[in-house]
């Protein structure tokens, strides 16, 4: 059984994405002033928690995570069916899950993963792959039945899933390639911390890919 160690997630990627209300009947766009604020406060919530997980003091992360954790449900309940508040959502809870630990962090690291669940039901893209990744760090992290959910064909699946989408993406190559060292896989893993090392940090994710990149070239040396 793994102990409850969730990694900080990578998510993802990018916020450029069209944002479109929900079809009732007839399918209404959002008025250009409704989506620019709707992107305004998604990358506000990005930012922040990419400065958190990166940059924040350990003692400090907790709480700010669980500020953020409740901003999102906030946006969450105006914007129930997009996607893309749903994965950040998920992020969100999946990192604040990791910096409380142990047993206690179970409920948090299970609603981020029903919010990645749904997102995925409403964009199977998942925000380019990276509700993906995340849930394969959730299904890796956490315990296994009966406490948890954790389970590590699942958070395979979910890797290869993201790989199919992002397969250059250093996120999900360095978490594939810890999860894959943890099975006892050293020849992918090796494989996959490289391709982590060689890949391009996104724009919308420079910071958080780049400390990611560093975490995989320290897990190559290792391999």
């Amino acid at each position: 059984m793994r102990t409850l160690s969730f990694l900080p997630l990578s998510l993802s990627r990018s916020l450029s994405r069209s944002l479109i209300a929900a079809a009732v009947g007839t399918a209404v766009a959002l008025s250009p002033l409704t989506a620019t604020a709707f992107e305004g406060e998604l990358f506000s919530l990005k930012n922040r928690w990419e400065h958190t997980v990166t940059d924040m003091p350990a003692n400090e992360r907790e709480s700010t995570l669980k500020a953020l954790a409740g901003e999102v449900e906030q946006l969450v309940e105006e914007h129930q069916d997009e996607a893309d508040v749903l994965v950040w959502q998920g992020i969100i809870l999946a990192s604040y899950a990791r910096e409380r630990g142990g047993l206690g962090a179970l409920g948090t690291a299970g609603d981020a993963r029903d919010a990645l669940e749904k997102a995925i039901e409403i964009d199977p893209q998942g925000l380019n792959g990276s509700a993906y990744v995340t849930l394969g760090a959730l299904y890796d992290r956490a315990p296994g039945r009966p406490l948890g959910f954790g389970n590590s064909d699942t958070a395979e699946r979910m890797f290869q899933r993201a790989l199919e989408i992002r397969p250059d993406g250093i996120d999900v190559n360095y978490y594939y390639a810890a999860f894959l060292k943890e099975e006892g896989n050293e020849q992918a893993a090796r494989e996959h911390a490289q391709r982590a090392v060689n890949g391009n940090a996104r724009e919308s994710r420079q910071v958080s890919d780049e400390a990611l990149r560093r975490d995989a070239e320290t897990l190559l040396n290792q391999l």
